[in-house]
């Protein structure tokens, strides 16, 4: 396996009542008696590579060989993390090629409970193609790189499940703390449940019970020391939008307080360009400017970086398959939360961000946007700038004309002499071209505060 470095690292198990525990690790020795028919010591601040033998001494002994100390990452949300290394796009290579004794793969066993659980049935294995294959690609290639970049030692813990929304992966005392989480989630689900039950009809059960695998594939892993987590979820929360916008936020300070690691790297992956299934061509889907459900979702994501610390995100405006809602293209999934990790978690100075809007100048009957993360400037790739759309007082949106002016975009429409709010990849597939130097795509944004089209839904 591998152990966090530079940190108190919590080695924790089961023994009967009284029973005096001792833990050896690289000479060191932690001791400590077992109450409630638990313990639980913290091993000293460890300094990284290995590998060593971590021994466990009480009436019986265990020896766990080959423990490295490293950066240990929680990958989890829903099928675009499970999404596996060897479905990607053109990863017969990579797999190939990816055999790597310093990088290590923990994949948490797929399980509900009603209850926060103990233990997790699961195994550490070093990554080689046997054992990469079926592990989520974006937690591949991200930590690929991360191992690469820092040449230390790095741990993947998977934990994942296709399908899910955010909060089956909060805690009950999270969802009953906020009134409108217990309202809208917890006695949303119980009145569908009983209804369910009342007319016989098992079909009508809802699928997913709120915190469920919080319980069985995130409380087994706490307090396991971690550096930070990145996640790729949200497809099952957009037509909640709006409640993301606080749902997400929560769920982050969720993890971050039952872990009492303090402010740990988060870094999320933006929703991708899909069509919904529709199947439209282009010239439709870009036929004029609307409201989305998905682009408020991934507003929701932009917020929490915005709104918490030590937040990040992946923009993958790029990668998406209009008629897909799992796009192959992963790798650059990956590369793009490894630096973001490299950026926020450790300290690099390298650009992490693509373009993030930061304010609108209104002068002339034009809209002069200005962004941050501009890193060697702004482009436009492909020809002219597409994707941005603003609207006047009557508040329908047209499609702008828009050019790149410096570290500034300015749009403007001749159907709009006086502009009050711009949107740009405002749609479920954005087809937008604005990039900075550094070769990272500009999140969708918007300038308005206009109602969501998901302001009702609960």
């Amino acid at each position: 396996m591998v152990l966090q470095q530079n940190m108190r690292v919590p080695v924790w198990g089961w023994a009967d009542e009284g029973e005096e525990i001792k833990v050896s690790f690289r000479g060191k020795t932690a001791k400590t008696t077992a109450k409630d028919g638990k313990w639980r010591v913290n091993l000293s601040r460890l300094s990284p590579e290995g590998p060593d033998n971590l021994v466990v001494e009480g009436r019986n002994r265990i020896e766990l060989k080959n423990v490295l100390v490293g950066e240990v990452w929680v990958c989890s949300g829903q099928s675009n993390m499970e999404f596996p290394l060897k479905s990607s796009f053109e990863s017969t290579n990579d797999i190939a090629t990816c055999a790597n004794p310093k990088l290590r793969l923990f994949l948490v066993t797929k399980a509900k409970a009603n209850t926060p659980q103990q233990d997790v049935r699961a195994q550490w294995k070093e990554c080689n193609p046997e054992t990469v294959a079926g592990f989520s690609a974006v937690a591949y290639y991200f930590g690929r790189d991360l191992q690469k970049a820092r040449n230390v030692p790095v741990g993947l813990i998977g934990t994942y499940w296709g399908g899910s929304p955010a909060e089956v992966w909060m805690s009950q005392q999270t969802l009953e703390s906020n009134p409108d989480y217990k309202r809208d989630i917890l006695d949303a689900y119980t009145e569908a449940v009983r209804k369910a039950e009342a007319s016989g009809n098992k079909k009508q059960q809802p699928g997913w019970k709120p915190t469920e695998l919080y319980n069985g594939m995130i409380a087994p892993l706490v307090p396991f020391g971690i550096k930070g987590a990145i996640w790729y979820q949200g497809e099952s929360n957009a037509g909640r939008a709006q409640q993301y916008r606080s749902l997400f936020a929560d769920m982050i300070r969720n993890w971050r307080r039952d872990w009492s690691e303090g402010n740990f790297t988060f870094l999320a992956v933006q929703l991708a360009p899909w069509d919904k299934g529709k199947k439209r061509s282009l010239e439709a889907i870009t036929e004029k400017p609307g409201d989305s459900d998905w682009a408020e979702l991934r507003e929701a994501q932009l917020l929490a970086t915005k709104t918490l610390p030590n937040v990040g995100m992946a923009v993958i405006t790029d990668v998406g398959d209009k008629d897909d809602i799992h796009p192959t293209k992963k790798e650059p999934v990956g590369a793009r939360l490894a630096l973001a990790a490299r950026a926020i978690t450790y300290g690099e100075k390298i650009e992490y961000s693509g373009p993030i809007y930061k304010k609108m100048l209104l002068k002339d009957g034009q809209a002069i946007l200005s962004f941050e993360h501009t890193d060697g400037g702004l482009e436009a790739r492909g020809g002219d700038l597409t994707g941005f759309a603003l609207c006047g007082s009557d508040r329908k949106f047209v499609w702008a004309k828009a050019a790149i002016r410096g570290d500034t975009v300015v749009a403007s429409s001749p159907q709009v002499s006086q502009p009050e709010a711009v949107r740009y990849g405002w749609s479920d597939f954005p087809v937008v071209n604005l990039w900075n130097k550094a070769g990272l795509p500009a999140t969708p944004f918007r300038t308005d505060d206009f109602p969501m089209v998901t302001a009702k839904k609960k």
